[in-house]
């Protein structure tokens, strides 16, 4: 079974996000994969990316968090159709809200491990949850 990554999957168009973007190049560039019923992306940031020397900056943890949820629900949408993640009609997802809801610090020296689920599916609406995991602790949540 081929274990690509969802944004390497999409079409053409949708692949300059800042946040999941394959051909962003200044971008974070995160890669996302079905684990059973979760979507997980490990991300290891650069020291750049702080908020403080050698703790994780908030907002790239929340652009992460959103664009890692929106992958996850728009691969869970092709997938309850029974079809490939990027195949036609295309299934557009976008962000209505997002929350997060910041735990601990969160070390710059260690991966970062977000693990998205379902929570709800509607007409017009799916829920997703997600965890940011450093090592055993949860960090963050959205």
């Amino acid at each position: 079974m081929e274990n690509k990554a969802i944004q390497d999957k999409w079409p053409e168009i949708g692949t300059y996000c800042w946040g999941c973007g394959r051909n962003n190049e200044q971008g974070l560039q995160i890669k996302s994969y079905w684990e059973g019923d979760e979507c997980v992306c490990t991300w290891k940031p650069k020291r750049y990316y702080c908020a403080y020397p050698s703790r994780g900056c908030g907002g790239i943890i929340a652009t992460i968090l959103d664009c890692h949820c929106l992958n996850t629900a728009a691969s869970a949408a092709h997938r309850a159709e029974g079809r490939e993640e990027g195949t036609e009609p295309p299934i557009a997802y976008a962000t209505g809200s997002l929350f997060v809801k910041f735990l601990r610090p969160t070390p710059l020296n260690k991966p970062w491990i977000f693990r998205a689920r379902i929570k709800e599916v509607k007409e017009r609406k799916t829920t997703v949850s997600c965890s940011l995991f450093v090592k055993d602790k949860e960090c963050a949540t959205g």
